[in-house]
């Protein structure tokens, strides 16, 4: 049996039921989505994507009306949909926000230096306001700077955490309190992954909250995409024909990170919602309570337990704080000094502390120091 979509007279050729889109029954079906293998049209597609992540959005209560939000924009797939999206569901659904794309200038030339030219091009499209902030002004060195002392497989390490420290840095600076980023589904499932293969037990309970917010800022994250497969975002950004930029870092293939994706992939080519059953449990994973210490009573270590059991409920699963500054920058650490200075510490004791080529100048003084500057000079 065959028919003929009514919203496509001129196609002769019938299409079979068996081709039609799940949703609408009326269009040839060319997607699969491969959360759940549902096989849909472009225009189902196009309602579901976005309302999906608008329906995440206000179940939970990521935004209020007048509030000015930053979005990372790297020039990315991720973020570039992130951007878009924003805007398009902020005049859809009247959220009343006001839209800032913040990025980062790392410093790795023939990577970071193109994908800007793309949030450049992305910022006069949307027509929103860019700020871009740099590690050389943050922090007086470039992610190329910090390799050649590190290495390449360390170099996710050092730019994970001086990134996430100069989006907050660069909100503080434009007077923001909130930065949206493109982390999906898949970046939530790795994290999870990641932290079990590490045995960072700490961090399991809070890598897939959609809010994060310290005590102490005044600056929360969120991540509407929490949900969205990356190869969903990926189609998205091809049919709707956005201008992003699909390098990979150079520095990427070396991470960790890529050994937990391709365990993952594996486990999606063989169980599709892998994926969102990884992020489920990393919601489920609570951890245990402290013991109480021994000096106090069998009654009060009763009450800290239910006490702290109480606050581990799925209310308080999404917004996690903790933190207090750091004694040398002032940015928020768990410790006395941040994560940030004991690296650019270590940097520093590597960097050369003599510039050799100006070693004989400086040493010149009088007549031969003259006739130096002299030579400099051009008539």
């Amino acid at each position: 049996m065959s028919y003929t979509p009514p919203t496509d007279p001129t196609n002769k050729q019938p299409v079979k039921l068996s081709q039609l889109c799940e949703i609408c029954h009326s269009r040839k079906a060319i997607i699969r989505r491969p959360k759940n293998l549902q096989k849909i049209c472009k225009l189902c597609f196009y309602h579901v994507f976005e309302t999906e992540i608008h329906n995440t959005i206000v179940s939970t209560k990521l935004f209020y009306p007048g509030e000015t939000v930053a979005v990372g924009a790297s020039g990315g797939k991720d973020s570039t949909v992130l951007a878009y999206i924003m805007k398009l569901l902020n005049e859809r659904h009247h959220y009343g926000i006001n839209i800032v794309l913040l990025s980062v200038d790392e410093g790795i030339v023939g990577y970071r230096d193109d994908s800007l030219a793309t949030v450049k091009r992305n910022q006069k499209q949307y027509n929103l306001p860019l700020e871009i902030v740099s590690y050389k002004e943050l922090y007086n060195w470039t992610m190329d700077e910090i390799v050649e002392i590190v290495g390449i497989r360390n170099s996710c390490t050092y730019c994970g955490v001086l990134r996430r420290q100069a989006l907050d840095r660069g909100a503080n600076k434009l007077g923001i309190k909130h930065v949206v980023t493109g982390h999906n589904a898949d970046d939530m499932a790795e994290t999870v992954l990641m932290n079990i293969l590490r045995g960072d037990v700490a961090r399991l309970e809070k890598s897939t909250a959609i809010l994060t917010e310290s005590n102490g800022s005044p600056i929360k994250r969120s991540k509407p995409f929490k949900y969205m497969y990356q190869k969903e975002i990926v189609l998205y950004a091809h049919y709707k024909k956005l201008d992003y930029f699909s390098t990979e870092c150079t520095y990427a293939p070396e991470a960790f990170r890529g050994t937990a994706r391709e365990y993952m992939k594996n486990l999606e080519a063989i169980r599709p919602s892998c994926i969102i059953d990884i992020i489920h449990s990393g919601e489920n994973l609570v951890l245990k309570p402290k013991q109480a210490k021994k000096k106090t009573t069998v009654k009060k270590s009763t009450a800290n337990k239910n006490k702290i059991q109480n606050e581990n409920t799925e209310d308080n699963k999404q917004v996690f704080v903790d933190g207090n500054r750091c004694e040398r920058c002032g940015y928020l650490s768990s410790n006395k000094i941040c994560k940030a200075c004991i690296l650019l510490e270590g940097l520093e004791m590597n960097r050369p502390k003599v510039n050799v080529s100006n070693a004989h100048e400086d040493s010149e003084d009088g007549a031969a120091k003259n006739l130096r500057t002299l030579e400099r000079l051009h008539f």
